[in-house]
């Protein structure tokens, strides 16, 4: 999954500045994203970017559902895909946090890495029950819902704080067209690092689908989410880049990683789709195989 990072303004401007340059700009928008969109084709760029969260937040449900049913996460999922998933809403997160992005990503980014941590939590719980330890299974569900009930409470908590510290926050650091802050570069160095994670997630699970030749235990829905999430992100980002040549060279370049994420991770959950039709094909027919095989014995058996 590639959690998206909102770059609202190309450059660091103050608020005020930002007030007085957005009289035209889309009420709800400014208000809820600090954002000034003046036309068509930025407007469109926020609604999809909305769109993008969405499809983000709910993506981990459908899995915690399946896995719920069947009992067999811990057969199904690779433990790579979890590790990778969680580094880089972790990277993604901290990139949000220094370099002082807007509250509702930085609160979003909170929200993914305890999705995260309940799905991880959730793979542990059916491992070492499906070990049949008895003396871990003894409190290990009281331990699984303590732990749960504390990282809701950091989803409370931490976003509090961060909406506290923005609003005490009075001055912006200023950063040239042609040069950039160390800031800036830290959130470029966490934007690279986190699309390595969310490319890197892909491969252990495309190899364990293809050890076990099936996708059992695996929400479709999980990868189809994704899909969506990274497709409506990289076109918003796709729909913002400035008219001018100049300034769309320093826009792409701005916002590279998170395209090479959104777009790389996509191209990867391409295969991830052919693998769940391939093996569910294989899988329908099996029991007619079996079927063919044990009807032949059955009428042998009635004749002797």
């Amino acid at each position: 999954m590639m959690a998206p990072q909102l770059y609202t303004h190309a450059f660091n401007i103050s608020s005020v500045e930002n007030r007085r340059l957005c009289i035209n700009g889309t009420p709800w928008i400014w208000h809820l994203l600090e954002e000034c969109v003046e036309n068509a084709w930025e407007y469109w760029s926020v609604v999809i970017g909305l769109i993008s969260i969405v499809c983000f937040l709910f993506a981990a449900l459908p899995q915690l559902y399946v896995a719920y049913q069947n009992g067999k996460v811990d057969q199904a999922l690779s433990l790579g895909f979890l590790l990778c998933w969680i580094g880089g809403d972790l990277t993604n997160f901290i990139g949000c946090y220094l370099t002082n992005q807007l509250p509702i990503q930085i609160v979003t980014a909170i929200f993914y890495v305890n999705m995260d941590i309940i799905v991880i939590s959730q793979f542990a719980y059916y491992k070492l029950k499906n070990q049949k330890t008895t003396k871990c299974s003894i409190n290990l569900k009281n331990f699984c819902v303590t732990w749960v009930l504390m990282c809701i409470t950091l989803c409370v908590i931490l976003p509090s704080q961060l909406l506290l510290r923005n609003q005490d926050q009075s001055t912006v650091l200023e950063a040239s067209k042609n040069t950039l802050g160390m800031i800036e570069m830290s959130g470029f160095i966490c934007g690279y690092v986190s699309c390595m994670f969310y490319l890197g997630s892909r491969f252990p699970q495309l190899y364990k689908n293809f050890q076990r030749r099936s996708t059992e235990g695996t929400s479709y829905l999980l990868f189809a989410l994704a899909m969506m999430g990274n497709c409506t992100y990289g076109l918003s980002l796709v729909l913002k880049m400035p008219a001018a040549k100049a300034l769309r060279n320093l826009y792409f370049l701005h916002h590279l990683p998170w395209l090479i994420g959104s777009f790389g991770v996509l191209f990867l959950d391409i295969f991830m789709t052919a693998q769940f039709i391939m093996y569910r094909k294989q899988n329908k027919r099996r029991p007619s195989l079996v079927a063919m095989e044990v009807e032949p014995l059955l009428v042998n058996e009635e004749d002797s």
